[in-house]
């Protein structure tokens, strides 16, 4: 992950700030005389933590400016089962729990907290996954969120096409939600 920065001159008008350049690196140019050093008057956190505000002066012409540092995530790609590579799109989970969700008792922020932490999942594997792990990992969340949702998802997923493929999946659903025996002591 990279970091950038963003200057907002402070008395750049809404038309300019939406213009503003990328600044990678500890040197950030004055947006008032393009000087490369400045001096941090104040530093905070800012968007929910997502990112760093800080207040900063031009030590030669005395201009005060903000920047604000984020960080940059790295796309995540994709393999299909065809061979080919496409950028992870989240709203296609969203949009097959949706159809898998209709009609049982599931809100759409469950679905969207679902689909963003399957997001990070395979954020956190790092580049390129499967479209396999990917639904290997949004079964794995549905599964505790609702079970009926569960199946309808996986008879799509999994391809079923007989009453036994349900059967052997319900089989499997009571296996993984059976409650385990206390051990006495």
């Amino acid at each position: 992950m990279e970091l950038q920065l963003r200057a907002a001159s402070s008395f750049a008008s809404p038309k300019q700030r939406g213009r503003l350049r990328h600044y990678s690196g500890r040197n950030v140019r004055c947006p008032s005389c393009g000087h490369d050093d400045s001096r941090v008057l104040d530093s905070r956190a800012a968007e929910d933590g997502a990112a760093v505000r800080r207040r900063r002066q031009c030590l030669k012409c005395d201009t005060r400016f903000t920047t604000y540092e984020r960080i940059d995530e790295l796309p995540v790609y994709v393999m299909k089962r065809s061979g080919d590579k496409e950028p992870f799109d989240r709203l296609k989970i969203v949009a097959g729990l949706g159809s898998a969700t209709k009609g049982r008792p599931v809100t759409a922020q469950d679905l969207d907290d679902l689909a963003t932490s399957v997001e990070d999942a395979m954020r956190l594997t790092g580049g390129d996954v499967t479209s396999a792990q990917v639904g290997q990992a949004v079964l794995e969340r549905l599964r505790k969120l609702d079970e009926v949702a569960y199946l309808r998802f996986a008879s799509v997923y999994k391809g079923f096409d007989e009453a036994s493929d349900f059967q052997r999946e319900i089989t499997l659903l009571e296996k993984r939600t059976a409650a385990k025996p206390r051990k006495k002591k």
